[in-house]
């Protein structure tokens, strides 16, 4: 079995900052790409920030120059730097992963979601 935590969420001032944390933990052979979806009510979950083995990484236009991902391959976790934060950023964020467990199935793994409110 392959868990996801996620940490680092809560409450910021616009213009602030907040740090994400997501490790994974279990019975992992490799993780592939990860990243960070995020979700507000009513809407679709929205891509904000990936990043695959090798360390290429995506972000969505919206938080490009404001975010960064980085993942540590030794402690199986990824990171999500939020700085410049903006209201519009309110969201629950899920961390996902892309795992290759012990037994060699793969398949996508999720966090249980981190509030993060921006308050104006």
């Amino acid at each position: 079995q392959v868990q996801l935590v996620e940490s680092g969420g809560g409450l910021v001032q616009a213009g602030g900052s907040l740090r994400l944390f997501c490790a994974a933990s279990g019975s992992i052979f490799s993780i592939n790409d990860m990243g960070w979806y995020r979700q507000t009510p009513g809407k679709q979950r929205e891509l904000v920030a990936g990043i695959t083995s090798g360390g290429n990484t995506n972000y969505v236009d919206s938080v490009k120059g404001r975010f960064t991902i980085s993942r540590d391959n030794a402690k199986n976790t990824v990171y999500l730097q939020m700085n410049s934060l903006k209201p519009e950023d309110t969201a629950v964020y899920y961390c996902y992963a892309d795992i290759t467990e012990l037994v060699r199935s793969r398949r996508v793994y999720w966090g249980q979601g981190t509030q993060v409110t921006v308050s104006s």
